[in-house]
């Protein structure tokens, strides 16, 4: 999954993708370094970071998702907690809704059923403003997944189908870095559950903390959280450098089985689909 903000205070990219045609640009590029699918988002979730109103995110996100979709058969991902955006987007043409909050604002979840696409549910402790200040769990790995299994029952009781959920445990998202590092360790007990897992780790202040890099120096941290994500049953990694976790993960495959070594360039890694009836290998 290729990241593509369109936020003028994104913690990493924020402000170079705000203008349509620069990120338009840059999905076209990811799309060619072989992402499967593309996660756009109006919203920056940085810590303390504020929420823009819907019509602002409607303006940043709805004319990239049109030009992409002109120019693009990808699935799209929407990553947006409010119910306005995400129907627009769908209608827009998105085929997948990634959401922070778990569908936890107003009329989300109703809207999330309407839509009738993929949807991924993410634990965070707090909101965006307040969730770094002291996180705090007993044991962050069960407090995680219980939350995540009882927030996708209940989306099911709504009218989600099970074969459209997908499970994120929201790494950096009310969580320290021991938070963190735990929750990758045992990221197969939130495997177990039986739900496809996405995992956002590309870049993350985690890395900062954890090696003492800047956000630019980060890139070969976040790939060994990639790998050890995806070693660990992630089935959608989240990420800014689409091109270079694709060479890692084909070189490890090509160690790992020689057929991984098929179908050289972006266009022979193995996929997910993504589509608006579910998610499939």
């Amino acid at each position: 999954m290729g990241i593509l903000n369109v936020t003028p205070d994104s913690f990493w990219d924020g402000g170079r993708y705000r203008q349509v045609d620069a990120a338009l640009a840059h999905g076209l590029q990811l799309i060619a370094e072989g992402a499967d699918i593309l996660d756009i988002g109006g919203e920056s979730t940085r810590p303390g970071a504020s929420t823009p109103g819907a019509g602002e995110e409607l303006d940043r996100v709805i004319p990239v998702i049109e030009k992409l979709r002109q120019r693009s058969d990808i699935p799209i991902s929407i990553d947006t907690c409010d119910a306005e955006v995400m129907q627009a987007a769908v209608a827009a043409g998105a085929s997948m809704i990634n959401d922070v909050s778990a569908l936890g604002r107003p009329g989300a979840l109703a809207a999330a059923v309407a839509a009738g696409v993929p949807v991924c549910l993410m634990h965070m402790q707090g909101d965006p403003q307040s969730m770094q200040r002291q996180p705090s769990y007993i044991d962050v790995v069960t407090e995680v997944r219980d939350f995540l299994v009882q927030r996708a029952a209940e989306c099911m009781a709504a009218g989600l189908p099970r074969d459209c959920l997908i499970l994120d445990p929201g790494f950096g998202f009310g969580k320290n870095l021991e938070h963190n590092l735990s929750l990758l360790r045992d990221l197969d007990v939130l495997v177990a559950a039986g739900f496809p897992v996405l995992v956002g780790l590309s870049r993350k202040s985690m890395l900062g903390k954890l090696l003492g890099r800047a956000a630019e120096d980060r890139l070969p941290g976040s790939l060994a959280l990639a790998v050890a994500a995806r070693q660990r049953g992630a089935r959608i990694v989240r990420v800014h450098d689409v091109a270079a976790t694709l060479d890692v993960f084909r070189t490890l495959d090509a160690v790992e089985d020689p057929r991984g070594t098929a179908g050289a360039g972006p266009e022979g890694h193995e996929q997910n689909s993504v589509s608006r009836t579910g998610v499939s290998e």
